[in-house]
């Protein structure tokens, strides 16, 4: 009866172990995906020149002059991280409309990254 025993527990310890793997694996398998480290840069300028450059040119607002992105007016508007840029273009702000229903996340991602970079250097080229 003592080897039935142990054969049982041994089997469960085996049973717990597979459904502490298997529920690791999913986890990684179905965990959202992290950013890439190096924004995409040329995504987010393309993205910028098809769906921005009619308000903003160069980084100005041709509908409220004040509220460019400059990094100046990023930092007076409380738009100056890429996560707040993100949900500005995804939800749309004022005049500004959403963008969330017309570019997938990873252009959302790049096109801010695009605007806080040409902020951070002034909209030079470059």
């Amino acid at each position: 009866m003592n080897s039935l025993l142990q054969i049982v527990e041994r089997k469960m310890r085996i049973v717990k172990l597979f459904l502490l793997l298997l529920l690791v694996g999913a986890a990684v398998f179905w965990s959202p995906q992290v950013a890439s480290a190096e924004p995409d840069l040329a995504l987010g300028a393309k993205v910028f020149q098809a769906k921005c450059v009619g308000c903003h040119l160069n980084g100005r607002n041709s509908i409220v002059p004040a509220k460019n992105l400059s990094l100046a007016a990023l930092h007076e508007y409380h738009v100056d991280t890429l996560e707040l840029i993100q949900a500005q273009v995804r939800n749309g702000k004022g005049a500004m409309p959403a963008f969330g229903k017309l570019l997938k996340p990873e252009e959302i991602e790049a096109v801010a990254a695009y605007v806080l970079d040409r902020a951070e250097h002034n909209w030079s080229k470059g």
